[in-house]
């Protein structure tokens, strides 16, 4: 187990647990997100732990044209029944994903610590929100770290009120990232959710080379 000094350096990525844990410690400095996002890892820890850095093999991504949009969804889409906005409330949409109750785990990842790293990167342009609204009331979203020099876009995490409403935030994102000329959209783990939309895994070695 690497523990991070104060310098921003990370071990190579094949140094990880079978859990995908590469490293311990360290900060949430901007520098620091930045070099971990441009290297495939990213942090993920509760309260009460140190911070941990993650680069898992498999890894879970879409290929942009590999999105599915299924029937139901389609229609979702055609009756108009959400609207969905780009970088208007980023601080609701990182409160409501650290709130929301999840089947898989107790608590949330998602600290006060990382909702104000986040912020930050967001200010910087580094962070992309999107906001699913139904009328007036925000009733789904996701965030993720925007690599545009690299054309990799990082998911972090999403939220639904209603059914659906994150599905079409999702769908909203990868068509706007598709003008953008996204090459790979890094999903992380392997979820259901997930992989109805199309997102699949890839070897880590693989990912890495669209960082690279």
């Amino acid at each position: 187990m690497f523990i991070l000094t104060e310098s921003i350096v990370f071990p190579p990525t094949d140094y990880t647990d079978d859990d995908g844990l590469l490293a311990l410690g360290g900060d949430l400095s901007i520098d620091r997100l930045l070099t971990a996002y441009r290297n495939g890892i990213f942090p993920w820890y509760s309260d009460g732990q140190p911070i941990l850095w993650f680069c898992p093999d498999p890894r879970m991504v879409l290929f942009p044209d590999e999105l599915k949009v299924s029937k139901s969804m389609k229609q979702i889409i055609r009756k108009k029944q959400f609207t969905a906005t780009f970088n208007t409330d980023f601080k609701q949409v990182i409160q409501n994903c650290a709130d929301v109750k999840r089947s898989d785990q107790e608590g949330t990842w998602i600290t006060n610590a990382m909702q104000d790293a986040y912020k930050k990167l967001f200010d910087l342009g580094y962070v992309i929100s999107v906001e699913v609204w139904e009328n007036s009331n925000l009733v789904g979203g996701l965030y993720g770290v925007w690599l545009e020099d690299k054309k990799v876009f990082c998911g972090e995490s999403m939220f639904s009120k209603v059914s659906n409403a994150s599905k079409y935030g999702f769908i909203t994102l990868v068509d706007w990232l598709k003008q953008k000329e996204v090459k790979i959209i890094d999903c992380q783990v392997h979820t259901n959710h997930l992989a109805s939309l199309g997102a699949k895994e890839i070897g880590r070695e693989e990912f890495l080379k669209f960082l690279k």
